[in-house]
């Protein structure tokens, strides 16, 4: 595992705009398999299943005064969502490309 000061350095170390260029580029090919990946592994979670289907039901049931605050965090709640399992996803290809590496795969 990595120590709080390693995390710390690379994630400072990824807000140089350049540095997504390239994965950009590799990972446009994917793409559309990792956003499988994203939808199955949010789906088995629960969090697009009847509980999220509730709370949106709400959300569009309130008072309108209410309605605008309650979509928009639900939608914050959602990209924060995403985001953390797209994390996790990114977590899982590095260690799987890691492993392949040490393995003496392409």
């Amino acid at each position: 595992m990595f120590t709080d000061e390693q995390v710390e350095a690379a994630v400072q170390a990824l807000s140089d705009p350049e540095r997504f260029a390239g994965a950009e580029r590799s990972l446009a090919a994917v793409a559309p398999q990792l956003q499988l990946i994203l939808a199955q592994a949010l789906e088995e979670g629960g969090w697009f299943g009847e509980a999220h289907e509730s709370q949106l039901r709400q959300a569009l049931a309130a008072d309108p005064g209410d309605q605008e605050d309650r979509v928009r965090t639900l939608l914050a709640e959602e990209t924060r969502m995403g985001m953390l399992i797209g994390v996790a996803v990114g977590w899982e290809l590095a260690r799987e490309l890691e492993t392949e590496n040490d393995d003496g795969g392409d």
